[in-house]
């Protein structure tokens, strides 16, 4: 959080903000806040940046141009991770599996199939349909440097197949450009879907040897941020079913076997975080019976084998459970 704060700080700079009357606005105090031992910077903080920073720059598209200039280092120890990843599909894994050290406002989930992968941006709480300002720029922000980032680190440029978000977009032409691609409307989605060819495309700066010390430097940081590491073995087992999902829900004694654990290791350390095995591949279903919907591009009958279901109806019960609709009225929305 504090290196996104202070790249939005220093972006106000090149856009000759007056920074002292933006940081007093926000109720930053820019001295203490570049200190090393500096205080956590508060949600509050951060949305009174955006907001202000868009009243004080006369550009109500602030956040989204922000967005556009940003530098890896914003992202902090996480950026440094993804960019000495191999691959761009284990880049985007780590990314989703440690969001919650940029921030606690969202998460990233990863759904792939034979064609595209996916990456949704899920709110922490909220209207999801009609966000605050700097919920909006802060998720637009993920967005762009889930694209813009990558783009860097391989000798391609990635354009998205399709941009999702849950409301529409003030100036169509200038999202087009940030994003590469003009973004869509779906009510309760903040998604980007790529081509499956990127996700084994190996990464330049690939190192393997530092990316092991940065790992281990980010476990270390776990005992002083209990909160926020809270349901880590929770999120690298969602993180691992919907990144090969194509592979079907496995097992809870093929996920155990993965994570060099006994089946009733993996319930008990689970249940100590509060979540049953079973109740994390239900969430995984959903999210990927959501993803196949959205795409248009399977039968209900194939999207209800390929989540495991041996009858259409049991799907739609499911999905009904999970959704309040059926798959039928969701695909009509």
């Amino acid at each position: 959080m504090k290196q996104i704060v202070l790249s939005i700080i220093a972006y106000a700079v090149q856009r000759d903000i007056d920074v002292a009357k933006l940081c007093q606005l926000a109720g930053i105090h820019l001295a203490v806040l570049k200190k090393t031992n500096a205080p956590p910077v508060t949600q509050q903080q951060l949305d009174a940046l955006w907001l202000h920073g868009a009243r004080l720059s006369g550009d109500p598209l602030f956040g989204l141009h922000f967005a556009a200039s940003v530098q890896p280092a914003a992202l902090g120890i996480v950026g440094q991770i993804i960019q000495t990843s191999a691959t761009v599909g284990e880049a985007i894994t780590h990314a989703a599996a440690l969001t919650h050290h940029v921030t606690d406002q969202c998460r990233l989930e990863i759904a792939r199939s034979n064609k595209s992968f996916t990456v949704r941006f899920i709110p922490a709480g909220g209207n999801v349909n009609e966000p605050t300002m700097a919920f909006r720029s802060l998720v637009e922000l993920l967005m762009v440097i889930t694209i813009h980032e990558m783009s860097g680190l391989m000798l391609e440029k990635i354009t998205p197949l399709t941009v999702r978000l849950p409301y529409n977009v003030p100036d169509a032409a200038a999202y087009e450009q940030v994003f590469r691609c003009r973004p869509t409307k779906r009510a309760g989605e903040y998604a980007l879907v790529f081509d499956i060819r990127y996700w084994e495309e190996p990464i330049l700066t690939a190192n393997y040897e530092l990316q092991e010390l940065l790992l281990k430097k980010v476990a270390a940081m776990a005992p002083q941020q209990p909160a926020k590491a809270a349901g880590t073995l929770r999120t690298r087992v969602y993180n691992y079913l919907l990144a090969n999902s194509y592979l079907g829900i496995i097992s809870l004694e093929e996920m155990a076997a993965n994570f060099n654990l006994s089946p009733r290791s993996l319930q008990r350390k689970l249940k100590d975080e509060g979540v049953k095995y079973q109740e994390i591949a239900d969430a995984v279903r959903k999210s990927l019976a959501l993803y196949y919907i959205s795409s248009g591009s399977y039968p209900l009958k194939d999207i209800s084998y390929m989540l495991g279901y041996n009858e259409l109806s049991a799907f739609t019960r499911a999905f009904r459970r999970w959704t309040g609709s059926s798959p039928l009225q969701y695909q009509s929305l």
